[in-house]
């Protein structure tokens, strides 16, 4: 069995709980001591756009899940016992969902802006 930082094991428990500024912290630190880590870097990316976005950030949310797509791909389909693929897919879903006229909206209307699915990420063994 691998072994990974255990901030990376405690980052799929508050993300599965929808706590992405939580989530943002404990990648960041494993990506501060490794800013080599473009897997790290991509998953951070990804769990700030959700975070912009439940705040109306939309334009923020975009650009970072772009970027979280860019950073992942080559990682496919398998990396640190996460299978990419169903990640990659949710972050195609949210850009699809994320309006394209609307950079933000203020954090009062941010419950008029579409859902954006719901996705529970796991590691395999």
């Amino acid at each position: 069995m691998d072994f990974f930082p255990q901030e990376y094991y405690e980052f799929f428990v508050v993300f599965n709980e929808g706590d992405y500024y939580t989530g943002h912290d404990l990648l960041e630190a494993i990506w501060l001591t490794d800013r080599s880590n473009l897997f790290i870097k991509g998953l951070l990316q990804m769990t700030v756009a959700l975070y912009h976005y439940e705040y109306g950030n939309v334009k923020g949310a975009r650009e970072m899940m772009k970027a979280a797509k860019l950073y992942l791909t080559p990682y496919k389909p398998h990396f640190w016992n996460l299978d990419l693929e169903p990640v990659l897919h949710f972050i195609e879903q949210c850009l699809d969902l994320m309006p394209l006229h609307i950079d933000r909206v203020p954090f009062t209307a941010s419950h008029t802006l579409p859902v954006l699915p719901s996705y529970y990420i796991n590691l395999e063994e």
